[in-house]
């Protein structure tokens, strides 16, 4: 399965869920921990960029490499995010 199809198949399956426990779940079987805590940082870390908060006082403020607060930065800049 190509990457692309295999990123349509996973929000299929999340478009699916009808109940936010079975989400949840899916989600805590599939994912490390490590991966739990990371993804809710990354939305912290898009909301905080959305206010204008300077990257590097994100980082400090996150506990997150520099890179990481510039990766969304540039995500940001090309349009997405439009809901966090």
């Amino acid at each position: 399965m190509k990457s692309a199809d295999q990123l349509n198949y996973f929000v299929d399956l999340l478009l699916g869920f009808r109940k936010k426990s079975d989400m949840k779940e899916f989600l805590l079987g599939i994912l490390t921990e490590k991966e739990i805590e990371e993804i809710p940082k990354r939305l912290s870390i898009v909301n905080m960029l959305k206010k204008n908060i300077p990257q590097h006082e994100v980082a400090l403020k996150l506990g997150v490499g520099v890179g990481t607060v510039t990766r969304a930065s540039k995500e940001l800049q090309k349009g997405r995010f439009k809901i966090s």
